[in-house]
């Protein structure tokens, strides 16, 4: 019988939360569209983190 442990990704801090950090932007995009498809979020974007290199989701827009 074959066992699968959960994955955990990796995290950074941004401000007082901790958020998923993706490596490139496209993993970041394919991850909002996965999040909206197949569990009905709402529209999100990218944006690069401005404490690491790597990238995070918002479901808030840039203004």
């Amino acid at each position: 019988m074959r066992t699968f442990s959960s994955i955990t990704p990796p995290k950074c801090w941004v401000g007082d939360q901790q958020k998923v950090s993706y490596t490139t932007r496209e993993e970041a995009e394919a991850a909002a569209l996965v999040a909206e498809h197949d569990y009905g979020a709402p529209r999100l974007d990218v944006y690069k983190c401005e404490y690491g290199d790597h990238w995070h989701l918002s479901s808030h827009t840039a203004r």
